[in-house]
């Protein structure tokens, strides 16, 4: 049976043929790599928005691709965890998401890659890997919307250097912030790790606002999801939250920062592909080691405590 993923794909691969593009050429001007648009055009990859709005621009399309996608149904009906599917039926209505995220990126930010490669550690099989990429993808599409809520998230820079996978995952989940963090509705911010000065909260919390004025706010410890909406608790964590972002890195300043990151990555992703058949668990140890600590290309003044 044609699924949707394949006639999205075939269509790419008539669209990139008529321009007289290789797969790599394509991949070239949208600043990814070959495999996402060899995955893409086989079916076997569900393309982000900006990937076929990316498509439009370079191949001259008049927007056909970025139309399809939008009509396209791409996860149908999936299954999130038991302990997930509360806040999972948050993200379906809120009308804004603030958080806080240390040590992996927040599911609404991850790349199908990034995000396979964290439940690739845990999970037995590769279908079960695959149905949770797929859950997890279904939540970001109303965000990366023309009309998404507002998404504003501070991560620390642990989440950016703690390495999933290999360093072409990590090259490209960075350009995928690079590239959200332009949506109207979406800032992405960065808490750098030195600055001894900034209050950071001691677990990855997410504020959450919905249609009617209710408001809540969650965190997680294990495989468990807590809920609070008590209003002493709702103001204590607010307060912290608005102090942390006026303390880290302005959405500028951390587009730099992510963008020398990647641009770390990247210089070790050709290495890799030299190296033959090293073990994965052994080059990537290699490859943590070898990582430069690049600092933003901006000044930053600690600012006084209030």
């Amino acid at each position: 049976m044609t699924t949707n993923a394949v006639l999205f794909g075939e269509m790419l691969r008539h669209y990139r043929e008529v321009a007289l593009l290789t797969q790599e050429g394509l991949a070239r001007q949208l600043h990814c790599d070959r495999s996402l648009v060899a995955k893409v055009e086989a079916g076997r990859r569900v393309p982000a928005e900006a990937f076929a709005k990316g498509c439009d621009e370079v191949l001259g399309t008049g927007g056909a691709l970025g139309r399809l996608w939008g009509k396209i149904d791409w996860y149908g009906q999936v299954e999130h965890p038991d302990w997930f599917e509360r806040r999972a039926e948050m993200d379906e209505e809120a009308i804004a998401v603030r958080a806080y995220q240390t040590q992996v990126m927040p599911g609404l930010l991850q790349t199908p890659d990034y995000a396979a490669a964290l439940f690739a550690r845990r999970l037995p099989s590769p279908d079960d890997v695959e149905e949770r990429v797929r859950a997890r993808l279904s939540r970001q599409r109303r965000f990366y919307a023309d009309d998404g809520p507002l998404y504003v998230v501070v991560l620390d820079e642990t989440c950016l250097r703690h390495m999933v996978g290999s360093s072409m995952i990590m090259r490209d989940q960075c350009a995928h912030l690079l590239s959200v963090g332009r949506l109207p509705n979406l800032r992405v911010q960065v808490a750098p790790l030195d600055r001894p000065d900034i209050d950071r909260p001691d677990t990855s919390l997410t504020l959450i606002e919905l249609p009617d004025g209710r408001r809540w706010v969650y965190s997680e410890s294990l495989d468990l999801g807590h809920f609070s909406n008590q209003p002493a608790v709702l103001a204590r964590h607010a307060q912290t939250y608005d102090v942390l972002r006026a303390d880290v890195l302005s959405a500028p300043e951390s587009a730099a920062l992510i963008r020398d990151l990647m641009e770390g990555y990247a210089h070790h992703v050709q290495p890799r592909a030299e190296r033959g058949d090293l073990g994965q668990e052994q080059l990537q140890r290699s490859e943590r080691r070898r990582l430069p600590r690049i600092r933003p290309r901006v000044h930053i003044h600690p600012r006084p405590r209030p």
